[in-house]
């Protein structure tokens, strides 16, 4: 078995190729700038490891692993248009480098692009691969589009921004496992598992992500601090303040949300720590992470072969970047 490090490395190898044309150079270099800008690959590794965990990894899970990276980092080209986002992993997004219709097709293109990678697997595989892609795929735009629709919202339930979070984050987790241990053989009761350990760890990394753009260093996190603050995002963090902030808090909070003034991200802040917020986030990270884990554990295979797995989910909610 090989840790997610190692697998990340062969995974590096195998992706940093040229996946574009050389022409027209103004629609492909754009994609091959934004993909040299690298990142955890943690999807496309997971499916490697959920591929690992059943039979020896092959160059089926290399394609699909691939096309994961690609549909990832076209929903990430997207959303920082979207979301008005200056830098992506410390560096200029695409649209800010470029100009936004460009960003638009580059992250077009890598759409089609996953594809190809799709197409090159085993047949016998491919219709429950591309059923299993496609729904995920539509999943995430739900979830993006539910994620910009409670920005007009003042106020947005917990239980629906879980359920925005599973469309918008925790599918592709979930799907990329499972998609590897399709190719590995898994039963249903192993894939269903595996499944629900990448939804509740991607939940779990979710919360650990609003919490980073909230109180983490910006050097580290490579995104500026406070993002979701100034987008009005309903955060996990925003929403266990308005619950639990005092009748002045939570006035205050959503005057800043109106008024949008230069002190805002410092102001919040000191309304969320107020209402401990960082410390309710750090809890809630763990229960999902337990929940991960829990089924995790059902799988069936022996505990040493899910041990790089257990090892993963213990980095991504960890992690200070």
């Amino acid at each position: 078995m090989h840790t997610f490090e190692e697998l990340s490395l062969e995974f590096k190898k195998k992706f940093e190729i040229r996946h574009f044309p050389q022409e027209p150079a103004s629609l492909y270099e754009p994609g091959e700038y934004f993909l040299g800008l690298g990142g955890k690959r943690v999807r496309p590794v997971i499916c490697l490891m959920g591929n690992e965990l059943f039979y020896e990894i092959g160059n089926d899970a290399y394609n699909v692993a691939t096309a994961i990276e690609l549909f990832h980092n076209f929903t990430l080209v997207h959303d920082d248009i979207m979301d008005a986002a200056p830098l992506r992993r410390g560096m200029p997004t695409v649209h800010t480098k470029y100009n936004p219709s460009t960003a638009l097709l580059t992250g077009d293109v890598m759409m089609i692009v996953a594809y190809d990678y799709l197409n090159k697997i085993n047949t016998a595989y491919l219709h429950r691969i591309l059923h299993l892609f496609n729904r995920t795929a539509k999943e995430v735009c739900e979830g993006q589009q539910m994620d910009m629709d409670f920005e007009k919202l003042e106020a947005v339930s917990p239980e629906d921004y879980i359920r925005m979070i599973e469309l918008k984050t925790s599918v592709l987790l979930a799907a990329s496992v499972q998609m590897g241990a399709i190719l590995g053989g898994a039963s249903e009761h192993n894939c269903g598992h595996l499944y629900e350990f990448g939804r509740n760890l991607g939940i779990a990394f979710q919360i650990q992500d609003d919490y980073l753009d909230a109180f983490g260093d910006p050097a580290k996190f490579g995104k500026d601090a406070g993002g979701d603050i100034r987008q009005n995002k309903k955060t996990f963090l925003l929403i266990h303040a308005l619950e639990t902030a005092d009748a002045a808090q939570k006035a205050e909070l959503l005057q800043l949300m109106r008024d949008n003034p230069d002190d805002k991200v410092a102001k919040v802040l000191d309304i969320f720590k107020a209402c401990n917020v960082d410390e309710w986030a750090k809890q809630l990270k763990q229960q999902y992470l337990d929940k991960a884990l829990f089924h995790l554990d059902e799988v069936a295979v022996t505990a040493v072969r899910k041990k790089p797995l257990m090892q993963l989910a213990a980095f991504l909610i960890q992690r200070e970047y």
